[in-house]
């Protein structure tokens, strides 16, 4: 017995494929290259195309005013933008913005639907992952709510460590005020606290985590919780995956 083939692709939505799904769907997957702030998405606009990012990553963000606005989903190569087009819904529910420039595998929607229709895995793949962002999003909801400003920015930095694999990356405070919700005053402060527990560093612009165990023990508990989530998918996953025949 053999496990079915599949592909070996940077984005682990699309790795999971098998060999003759990806090569159907390959024709129509533009690679496209994103800049850092580029909006993907404004909130209840039409999706034109579904993104699954390779080496970049997206903030989704709920707005509250035309001033303000808060992050509560972060997507990288794990998954796809554009979820609501699985569910039918051909409009975003957030705001959809490049927080990690990059480059991403871009498919129309009229490509897309038909390529969900016609594949099983593709289908399963993506009502997981959607399963999944809604997890992270309703943890980033509650940690809104009821931790500090400290340990959701050291959450928020272990999520992005683990979207662009590095220790090193660069933001700015204004960005990250915005992602979570906060004035740049109380980024400031967070990040100094974080600073003077020798967790990180900060430097015209570039986060370097210094102790990532360390960091991990400053974050609230929803960071944990996310991502233990994310792994038992890919466990259980991993255990039932299909098996054919010679």
């Amino acid at each position: 017995m053999l496990r079915a083939k599949q592909v070996s692709a940077p984005n682990h939505l699309l790795g999971a494929l098998p060999r003759t799904d990806y090569q159907k769907l390959l024709p129509v997957l533009e690679p496209v290259d994103l800049a850092f702030g580029e909006v993907l998405y404004e909130s209840q606009a039409l999706i034109r195309h579904v993104y699954f990012p390779v080496d970049c990553f997206v903030s989704m963000l709920t707005t509250v005013d035309v001033s303000r606005a808060a992050e509560v989903g972060l997507i990288g190569a794990e998954g796809m933008i554009g979820v609501p087009m699985a569910l039918g819904v051909a409009a975003s529910p957030f705001r959809a913005v490049v927080q990690g420039a990059g480059t991403a595998m871009r498919l129309k929607t009229a490509d897309f639907r038909r390529s969900f229709s016609n594949s099983l895995v593709l289908k399963r793949e993506v009502f997981l992952f959607t399963h999944l962002l809604m997890i992270q999003i309703a943890q980033t909801a509650a940690c809104n709510r009821f931790h500090v400003v400290t340990q959701r920015l050291a959450r928020w930095i272990l999520m992005t460590r683990d979207r662009v694999n590095s220790h090193e990356f660069r933001i700015t405070q204004e960005f990250l005020a915005l992602m979570l919700g906060v004035r740049r005053v109380g980024v400031s402060a967070a990040m100094c606290r974080l600073r003077e527990r020798k967790l990180i560093d900060y430097r015209r612009g570039t986060i370097t985590i210094l102790d990532h165990a360390g960091l991990v023990a400053a974050a609230c508990a929803c960071y944990k919780t996310v991502k233990d989530a994310y792994a038992q998918a890919q466990s259980k996953k991993g255990s039932s995956q299909p098996a054919q025949r010679k």
